[in-house]
């Protein structure tokens, strides 16, 4: 009887976990669908490369793609470094006390903070006391604050979750703990790393609010010429003529939508190869 009930207790959680599957997996699919197939119709190498005419209602969205890839290059090249660097000093240099445990705590609060309010952040701090103006320089070192966070915590958590035997057998051979981080630690962590830059630089690059502040701009017929010149934004050019555009075509919108989840799978797909690449590496 006993055995009677653990399987079907089983069974019902089986069902339901895979019920849960379900209803999460088929409206992403469904929402997926239905912007390739409504965006699909807008895609053309005039659409991709072409540039905003006619009041945006017509023409391309090439200085929304670009101001888009160099957003998240910059935030790339800001983030990474500083967010790795954190991870390291946290994982492995810093002592586990108040002062430590206060960080971590700040850290994953800074993560659930609203991207408006790095909006203004960003504003106040780079716009107009440093005085970098809007600008792609702006624009991405506020990103890279807001990606921080996400950074930091999942590059921590892979550094710890390599076992603590690499450290001792790196120590007993006479190896400094930075040339056991640099030649051992990190390359056992680098899918867990990983995951985290791919999380935040997908966050960073579909971001409306900070760069409404800090880079975006409502039209834009040329593309930037120098880091501190605006830039237009696919998140916020999509934002621009879903709501602010009269006679805007639809297709178009959903052209727009179509190309910016494209340009952040293929991010994904980028960074997942990377991954796997270190995951086969990997010797646990």
């Amino acid at each position: 009887m006993i055995r009677l009930d653990s399987l079907l207790i089983q069974r019902i959680a089986f069902g339901l976990l895979t019920l849960a599957t379900v209803v999460v997996v088929v409206p992403l699919v469904a929402v997926l669908l239905f912007i390739f197939l409504q965006g699909i119709r807008a895609i053309s190498p005039t659409f991709i490369f072409g540039m905003p005419s006619e009041g945006m209602t017509a023409g391309g969205i090439w200085p929304a793609i670009v101001g888009t890839l160099y957003l998240t290059l910059g935030t790339a090249l800001f983030a990474i470094p500083i967010g790795l660097g954190a991870a390291i000093y946290l994982a492995e240099y810093a002592q586990d006390n108040a002062l430590t445990r206060i960080l971590r705590l700040a850290i994953i609060n800074l993560a659930g903070v609203p991207s408006v309010v790095y909006g203004l952040f960003g504003l106040g701090l780079f716009v107009l006391f440093l005085n970098f103006g809007t600008s792609i320089v702006a624009g991405s070192l506020t990103l890279g604050i807001l990606t921080l966070p996400v950074i930091i915590s999942t590059s921590e958590e892979a550094l710890r979750a390599v076992p603590q035997s690499y450290r001792i057998v790196n120590a007993s051979l006479g190896g400094t703990r930075w040339e056991g981080i640099r030649e051992i630690i990190l390359p056992q962590a680098m899918p867990g790393i990983l995951t985290g830059v791919i999380l935040g630089l997908n966050r960073a690059a579909g971001e409306t609010a900070p760069i409404l502040f800090t880079v975006a701009a409502f039209f834009l017929p040329r593309l930037p010429g120098s880091p501190f010149d605006q830039a237009m934004a696919l998140p916020y050019h999509l934002f621009v003529i879903a709501t602010q555009v009269p006679g805007m075509p639809v297709q178009i919108q959903y052209g727009t939508a179509l190309v910016l989840i494209i340009f952040v799978l293929g991010m994904n797909l980028i960074a997942t190869a990377i991954r796997q690449y270190y995951r086969r590496r990997r010797a646990w």
